[in-house]
């Protein structure tokens, strides 16, 4: 028969070593949890994961446009409000004027064409 002397140190090594391997494997998926939950906020932020996509305008301008755009849009519903468009002076001072349908929202395409048309 064998001899079942197990000595208190290995049994706690065993312990310690399976804590670890488990702590460890809590963090690794932890990790991963919280980098998709980043991913998942910045597609929220760049409108890909609600639907809204916004179009880049054409020309060099058409970038610095598009981010203005996208910063101002605080709620990411591709429009911009008379309060959200505050943030930008130069568009609050032309807001009903730039608003073509008159809705009170500005489109991206009613944004992009008034800010062709600025002075």
């Amino acid at each position: 028969m064998l001899n079942c002397n197990i000595s208190s140190f290995e049994v706690l090594s065993v312990v310690l070593f399976s804590a670890l391997t488990f702590g460890s494997t809590g963090a690794v998926l932890a990790q991963n949890a919280a980098h998709q939950s980043h991913e998942r906020a910045q597609l929220v932020a760049s409108g890909a994961a609600t639907g809204v996509q916004h179009a880049p305008a054409p020309g060099a301008a058409g970038n610095s446009a598009l981010t203005a755009f996208q910063r101002a849009d605080a709620n990411r519903d591709g429009q911009l409000s008379a309060e959200e468009a505050r943030q930008l002076p130069a568009v609050s001072q032309r807001f009903e004027e730039m608003d073509a349908d008159g809705n009170g929202q500005l489109s991206l395409a009613e944004f992009n064409k008034g800010v062709q048309k600025a002075p």
